[in-house]
């Protein structure tokens, strides 16, 4: 069996349409899995990642989080096995986001998923890629057709050549989010690794073995963060480790022997459990503001039994910094907070420290043990905290709180904009800044207030359209369109006063 590799659309299976396919809903393949075999991985999943109180949020495909994870570390491969449309949804989305490796893909139609056979062209291509001089590991994920079909991967090789060999389960219909589905990879990456840990010597982090106790990050946070984290940890004696999801095989053996877990995304519930299966306690929340980094300092010092004298050290170290940043950059203004990266809270945390008011917080992520310090901070100060959050629940909060800005998923942004509302996307302006320490301190005001500031701007520019999309212009006529009475004397005078208000910017 060759494996295909995605530069292009796949051909749909033959029979794909006429079987029981993604389209069949997910009540029907949830059915299908359990009757195949799947029962014990959906209830691990049900119970690590719970819906309610509504099916599950409105987000991308969940594959497409530990599809991200594999092709982020080096010298590991990926297989997808799914229907077509679905691997090469997935597969554009990972290059748009810059993967720089090809996806693997096992096509299969409606003969060879019924009679096994695509269980065995799976097993032949990862015998055909197990390569060790290119790889360290071979990662196959099942989507929703396969699984739902009960194609068996935890009977594949554990190893093959001395390439590991890790088969997982991701449908659409078991695992909520694409951000839980980085914890079911992150978490089934370290099972192997603690195992391998147990059974003898493994290779030691590329970079050597730090010679203090390191303090684990959980959580995919924005580049400098770990190395901020690491300054301000310098004090009590502790080192920054590695960052889970890794970016290589050998840093989960380095992560594992951490003295203490930071949760600093607190749905990583699979991974969290092969941690304290190593002995390993999970401290929650993060180093964000004043309040919340010193919080955080104390946590990680008495988990670690650092002496008081040098917890107050580190505090004393960082804390005025991150006062004056506070103060030299203040945000106001009422803010909306809502996604699906799981850092929700934290973000939430981080705008009230500086001066914004925060009446809503939604993520898409569930709540867990690991979130409870976030969510009784924010509840304390009176914040409406939504786990599992809709889109419709989101919207309602931003049409009850009429935030100065909405920060949230790209249809609450389309519409907080469409009604004249100044907003951010927090995927992409909101994660991609730091958010601990000094740095992030200061990098969220400088967006927030700009945004704000930009109200004006978003007022002209919804008069100047306004009308546009609606009614005569939306596209739909049920008769012969007719210009209406005083449309042109109309649109002349939107020009002229458009014309004006542009001359009146570039005099200021």
């Amino acid at each position: 069996m060759t494996t295909t590799l995605i530069d292009r659309p796949p051909a749909q299976p033959a029979g794909h349409e006429a079987g029981s396919g993604c389209h069949a809903g997910a009540d029907e393949m949830h059915r299908a899995a359990q009757a195949a075999g799947k029962s014990e991985i959906l209830e691990r999943y049900a119970a690590d990642y719970p819906k309610g109180p509504h099916d599950q949020p409105q987000s991308m495909c969940p594959a497409f989080g530990s599809l991200r994870v594999g092709l982020r570390m080096r010298r590991t491969a990926t297989i997808l096995s799914g229907s077509a449309c679905c691997v090469y949804g997935l597969t554009f989305t990972s290059h748009f986001y810059g993967a720089k490796r090809s996806v693997g893909y096992v096509p299969f139609n409606s003969e060879s998923l019924v009679t096994g056979k695509l269980f065995e062209d799976i097993r032949d291509a990862v015998h055909e890629m197990a390569d060790p001089d290119l790889y360290d590991a071979i990662v196959v994920t099942n989507l929703c057709v396969p699984t739902a079909s009960g194609v068996p991967l935890q009977i594949l090789p554990k190893a093959i050549n001395g390439v590991r060999i890790v088969g997982i389960d991701v449908p659409g219909f078991g695992v909520p989010t694409h951000a839980e589905a980085k914890d079911v990879l992150a978490g089934a990456m370290l099972r192997y690794a603690r195992q391998e840990a147990e059974s003898g010597p493994v290779a030691a982090p590329r970079t050597g073995r730090s010679d203090r106790p390191t303090v684990t990050l959980v959580g995919e946070m924005f580049p400098a963060d770990p190395v901020g984290i690491g300054a301000m940890l310098e004090p009590m004696g502790l080192a920054a480790g590695p960052v889970v999801p890794t970016r290589e095989w050998r840093e989960l053996y380095a992560a594992l022997d951490g003295a203490v877990i930071a949760g600093i995304h607190p749905f990583y519930t699979a991974s969290f459990r092969e941690f304290e299966a190593a002995g390993r306690a999970v401290v929650g929340s993060g180093p964000v503001g004043c309040e919340g980094t010193a919080a955080w300092l104390d946590a990680i010092g008495e988990a670690c039994n650092v002496p008081r004298r040098r917890i107050d050290d580190a505090k004393n170290a960082v804390l005025p910094a991150i006062r004056d940043a506070l103060a030299a950059r203040p945000i106001k203004g009422r803010v909306t907070v809502s996604g699906y990266e799981g850092s929700e809270l934290l973000v939430a945390r981080l705008l009230m420290e500086s001066g914004a008011e925060v009446p809503y917080v939604g993520t898409a992520c569930p709540a867990t043990r690991v979130s409870g310090v976030d969510r009784d901070w924010l509840e304390a100060r009176g914040v409406h905290v939504q786990f599992r959050a809709s889109l419709e629940q989101d919207l309602a909060a931003m049409a009850a709180f009429e935030p100065d800005l909405a920060v949230g998923t790209t249809p609450l942004v389309q519409k907080a904009k469409a009604q004249g509302t100044p907003s951010l996307y927090f995927t992409n302006l909101i994660s991609a800044r730091p958010l601990f320490g000094p740095a992030g301190a200061g990098s969220l005001a400088q967006v927030v207030n700009a945004a704000i500031e930009g109200k004006g701007r978003f007022d002209r520019m919804r008069g100047f359209f306004e009308g546009v999309g609606e009614g005569d212009t939306a596209g739909v006529w049920a008769q012969q369109p007719m210009e209406r009475p005083g449309f042109r004397e109309q649109n002349r005078r939107r020009m002229e006063a458009a014309a004006k208000a542009r001359k009146s910017e570039e005099m200021m």
